[in-house]
């Protein structure tokens, strides 16, 4: 493997969702039930750290007026190489930061974050509920790398669990290794929240919503690097 990759997810993968615009851009993940994880890494191969400062999930979610983005950051992860070859990763994400990007302080961005949060009692529940549910993790099953001349290096697959629940997702990720340092990015690639139990305004799970709906797929773009 040319490099591996790394994120997954990160991330879960992260994710995070919400609200306003034209449909997010990027092809659907492939998601399923939790596969087994990879094997334990091999005492010859390496761990490779996670920058929790140079590493971020972006995120763009939908509705039919608009559209909100944002970011999650990343609380920790690691990654286990043998050479060239990625072997085993996890990640964990920081729910609690999550940031919306395109409105300003005091114009609406304290509050779609609060309510993403699940910081109001009676709202806890609708999105993420990080009090309750603190992080998100993403724990790498397969790597696979894909022909030249795709947008991709490589298909990472892992099982993402949000607010306890636990599905396997597959998106392409390019990858690279350079002077020691991995880095990998992702093409915007899209998850439907409802496959964890996220539920809130979504038009398929209530028929009575008619214009008043936020899309079930929330669009994820993941930056790493380890070292």
């Amino acid at each position: 493997m040319k490099n591996l990759i790394h994120y997954s997810f990160l991330l879960v993968l992260a994710l995070a969702l919400v609200a306003c615009g034209e449909k997010p851009a990027g092809e659907k993940a492939e998601t399923g039930e939790a596969t087994e994880a990879a094997a334990a890494t091999p005492d010859e191969a390496q761990t490779m750290k996670v920058s929790t400062t140079d590493s971020q999930v972006l995120w763009v979610g939908s509705k039919p007026t608009g559209t909100h983005n944002g970011s999650i950051k990343l609380s920790n992860g690691q990654l286990g190489v043998d050479g060239d070859n990625l072997v085993s990763g996890e990640f964990e994400l920081d729910m609690n930061s999550i940031a919306v990007i395109d409105l300003k302080a005091g114009e609406g961005k304290e509050d779609l974050e609060e309510h993403l949060k699940g910081l109001v009692d009676e709202k806890a529940d609708h999105f993420f509920n990080v009090r309750k549910y603190p992080t998100a993790k993403f724990v790498i099953t397969k790597v696979e790398a894909i022909p030249e001349g795709g947008n991709a290096t490589h298909n990472i697959t892992g099982n993402l669990t949000l607010k306890d629940q636990t599905k396997s997702i597959t998106f392409p990720a390019n990858v690279a290794m350079v002077d020691g340092q991995f880095s990998a990015t992702t093409p915007s690639f899209k998850i439907n929240r409802t496959e964890w139990g996220i539920n809130f305004m979504s038009k398929s799970v209530f028929d009575d919503l008619k214009d008043k709906f936020i899309d079930d797929d929330i669009a994820l773009s993941i930056s790493l690097k380890a070292s």
